[in-house]
């Protein structure tokens, strides 16, 4: 539900009807990414702080300085907050706004991809190390080369290679790239151009580095034009997210202002991608970020809403419910609250 017509709306119910529940309430976690690592799950969000910054488009309210690890027995089981995994402090390149993260583990060890900005107020993406998936994690002295914007997330293909896949516009600085090189005066396409597309790279066997220079993912309709800028309702904002399901690559997002996570289909990591709809309509509050986790052969959307601060859109919490492929492997959409 955009933050707009929270007012309007009966809270209280909506949060009555909502389809699933915070998995803990102690502190408030957002932009959850999950994962399953010997056999138990683990997730990695962003943890929200009350900044005291007022909201604006760049999300400067969004505060956020450490991250903490959430782990489950199983999907039914208590989700169990594991304390500080990173601060900012720990980071020697990063100076705020330590954003939504992802993580991987290869050869025995646990690695924490995270955004953050720098010292000159621009975001790159790090790279932090474990030997346990809880961490603490220690981080790498610099950003990854040629890293830039927000959201990272790391996909593992059947082949053992690593894709990154990152960016966000408006706050995430996306919109100040062309062709990997920032200008502040870049801005935004026109409605009627193409929208700007999330950004993909393969990593380095120790996954601390990219192999190639990064490349622009283009999401297209089924006539195979991409999506436009004014296409408001389903071209990419934030938030990506790769699965793979009967061997096709699904990459989901966040259509940010208007507050879907939509997907697009293709055949292979760097797209191109064909919108096939939504996953999640809008929830309480204005942002919505997801990961998609398969779990004992089933598959479950981790997710995020605002109902534990009743409304507050950057006190978030995260929240998981199963999600279906039909036989066509077309995702059937999740209502987040049932009235």
């Amino acid at each position: 539900m955009p933050e707009e017509s929270i007012e309007k709306a009966n809270l209280d119910k909506l949060i009555q009807h909502a389809i699933s529940k915070p998995l803990v309430s102690n502190i408030y976690i957002a932009d959850p990414s999950a994962h399953v690592f010997n056999n138990k799950i683990y997730i990695y969000p962003s943890h929200d702080i009350d900044a005291g910054i007022p909201f604006n488009d760049n999300g400067d309210h969004f505060g956020m300085e450490d991250y903490h690890v959430i782990s489950m027995e199983s999907i039914d089981s208590e989700a169990v907050d594991n304390g500080v995994a990173l601060h900012v402090d720990d980071v020697p390149w990063a100076q705020r706004q330590m954003w939504a993260p992802d993580a991987a583990y290869k050869n025995g060890k646990y690695y924490l991809l995270f955004p953050a900005k720098n010292k000159e107020g621009i975001f790159q993406i790090g790279v932090a190390i474990s030997s346990s998936p809880i961490g603490p994690f220690k981080a790498e002295p610099l950003p990854i080369k040629g890293s830039y914007s927000i959201d990272p997330a790391i996909f593992e293909d059947e082949d053992g290679s690593f894709y990154l896949y990152f960016g966000g516009i408006w706050g995430g600085q996306l919109q100040n790239y062309r062709n990997n090189e920032y200008n502040s005066s870049y801005e935004l396409p026109k409605k009627n151009e193409p929208a700007l597309g999330p950004i993909v790279a393969k990593m380095t066997d120790d996954l601390l580095q990219f192999t190639e220079t990064p490349k622009e993912i283009k999401i297209v309709d089924d006539n195979g034009n991409p999506l436009l800028e004014g296409d408001n309702e389903r071209r990419f904002f934030e938030a990506s997210w790769v699965h793979k399901y009967n061997g096709k690559y699904y990459f989901s997002y966040s259509t940010g202002d208007t507050h879907f996570i939509c997907y697009a289909t293709g055949d292979n990591p760097y797209g191109p991608f064909t919108y096939q709809g939504r996953i999640l309509e809008p929830v309480i509050g204005w942002t919505s970020h997801h990961s998609i986790c398969k779990v004992d052969e089933k598959w479950y959307l981790f997710y995020h809403d605002s109902s534990l601060s009743n409304g507050v859109t950057h006190l978030r919490t995260v929240k998981v419910s199963e999600i279906f492929h039909d036989e066509n492997g077309l995702i059937t959409t999740l209502k987040p609250y049932q009235i």
